[in-house]
C-alpha cells in the first residue's frame, strides 16, 4: 500500500510540475483578500477588545487556512474527471491498493497547499506582517496546514465518489469554503460574535486550524493549550475524513 501510494503520489506530482501555473493561480484569491481586508479593516484593530496587533497580523492565519481550503476542497473535481475518462476503472482492475488510490490523491493536494502557504507567508512578510519565522514554529504551522488540507481533500474526494457529477460537487465545494470561514474567528475575534455563532464554532475544523496557527505564529497570542487542542482536534478530523473517503472509494467497485 505504501509503495503504491508513493508511486501514484509521484504521478500526480509530475502532472502538477508540468503545469505549475495552476498552483500559482490558487494563490491569487488569498493574497487579494490579505491585501484588501488588511487595508479595509486596518482601523478595526483599534476597537476595544481587539487583540494588540494589526489586523493584517490577526487575519494572516485565516488567509493561510483559506489557501488550504481553496487548494484542497476542489480535489474531488479531478477525481470525477478521472472516473469519467475511465482511468479509475483501469486502476480498479489492477493490483494497486485501493487505499493508495485515495491516499495518494489526498496527500498530493495537501502537499500542494503547503507550497502555496509558504509562498503566502513570504508574501505576507514582505507586506510587513509580523509573525514567528522560528523553524519549530513554521514546522508546527505546516503540520496544521497539512492536516487541514488532508481533511478537506478527503471530504472532497469522498463527495466526488458519492455524487460522481461535477456540478453538485462544485456547489458542495463552495459550501466548504466561505461559509466555514465566516463561521470561525478567521476574520473577527470570537468575543465579537453572537453566542450562537460561538457555539457553532465547536464543530468547525477551520476554527481549530485558525486558532492553532495564531497560537503558533503570533507571539501576542501564543498559547500552548490552544495549540495542543487544535492539533488534537484536527488529528481526529483527519482520521475520520480519511476513513470515510477510503470507505466510500472501496464501495465504488461493488
Amino acid at each position: 500500500m505504501l509503495a503504491d501510494t508513493w508511486h501514484l503520489f509521484n504521478k500526480y506530482l509530475i502532472i502538477t510540475l508540468r503545469m505549475p501555473m495552476w498552483t500559482l493561480f490558487g494563490l491569487a484569491q488569498p493574497l487579494i483578500w490579505l491585501i484588501i481586508f488588511g487595508s479595509l479593516f486596518s482601523g478595526f484593530a483599534k476597537v476595544p477588545g481587539f487583540p494588540d496587533m494589526s489586523y493584517t497580523d490577526y487575519f494572516l492565519p485565516g488567509v493561510l487556512i483559506m489557501t488550504v481550503l481553496f487548494g484542497s476542497s476542489w480535489s474531488g473535481v479531478s477525481l470525477i474527471r478521472e472516473i469519467t475518462a475511465g482511468t479509475v476503472d483501469k486502476m480498479l482492475v489492477s493490483p494497486v491498493s485501493r487505499t493508495a488510490i485515495v491516499l495518494s490523491r489526498v496527500l498530493h493536494s495537501a502537499v500542494q497547499v503547503i507550497v502555496q502557504v509558504i509562498i503566502v507567508l513570504v508574501a505576507a512578510s514582505l507586506m510587513g506582517a509580523n509573525f514567528s519565522w522560528h523553524p519549530f514554529d513554521i514546522a508546527l504551522a505546516l503540520l496544521v496546514v497539512l492536516m487541514t488540507g488532508i481533511i478537506f481533500a478527503a471530504i472532497s474526494n469522498g463527495l466526488a465518489i458519492m455524487l460522481q457529477r461535477e456540478e453538485p460537487l462544485v456547489i458542495m465545494g463552495n459550501m466548504m469554503t466561505l461559509p466555514l470561514m465566516f463561521f470561525s474567528s478567521a476574520m473577527v475575534p470570537q468575543n465579537f460574535m453572537p453566542s450562537w455563532l460561538q457555539t457553532a464554532m465547536v464543530i468547525n475544523p477551520i476554527e481549530y486550524g485558525v486558532t492553532a496557527l495564531r497560537a503558533i505564529l503570533l507571539p501576542q497570542m501564543a498559547n500552548t493549550e490552544t495549540m495542543v487542542t487544535g492539533l488534537l482536534v484536527l488529528s481526529g478530523f483527519t482520521i475520520a475524513s480519511m476513513a470515510w473517503a477510503i470507505t466510500a472509494f472501496k464501495s465504488l467497485r461493488n
